[in-house]
């Protein structure tokens, strides 16, 4: 499985660099990567090897082997930059990637299986996962007062069950 870490987006100078918007929260992650999957928007994927990276301002610009002119580098303009989940860095203590937790069975503290994770996405103060709970689709607020528990290996989640939650 691949996941996304940024988003080509245009060349940038002569050589074919590409300005990339990163989409991790280790965007540093960039000066070490040899090879990447770029994805179009339409799904096709490719393997490519990177060249060189380089930062101004905080933001990574990627030369990739085969795209290395301007023009050639605007073919990718728009691609997802993937890399194999195994390579993932690891993440704190009570931290998760959002790929680790869409898919995830969520059951309540009695032991009541709810639904399963869709989607998950961010607030200003807190990520919310979205559960399928039959037809309808209930949003749950990432914080320790409803979330309490979490298993990566058994792909679980254990929340408290406020009241209006499921309404």
């Amino acid at each position: 499985m691949l996941i996304t870490i940024g988003k080509a987006l245009k060349p940038w100078g002569l050589k074919g660099e590409v300005k990339v918007q990163p989409i991790t929260d280790f965007p540093e992650r960039f000066r070490t990567l040899e090879s990447v999957s770029l994805t179009s928007p339409a799904g096709k994927t490719i393997a490519c090897a990177v060249q060189s990276v380089r930062y101004a301002g905080g933001v990574p610009y990627l030369l990739f082997q085969g795209y290395d002119t301007p023009e050639k580098a605007k073919a990718i303009s728009g691609w997802l930059i993937q890399i194999p989940q195994e390579d993932a860095l690891p993440l704190p203590e009570g931290q998760y990637y959002w790929f680790e937790l869409i898919g995830m069975d969520v059951f309540t503290e009695a032991g009541e299986q709810l639904g399963t994770i869709v989607d998950v996405f961010e607030t200003g103060s807190n990520d919310v996962y979205v559960m399928k709970h039959g037809k309808e689709e209930v949003y749950i607020p990432a914080t320790a007062e409803v979330v309490k528990e979490i298993d990566r290996n058994e792909k679980r989640m254990v929340i408290h069950v406020m009241d209006g939650l499921m309404e």
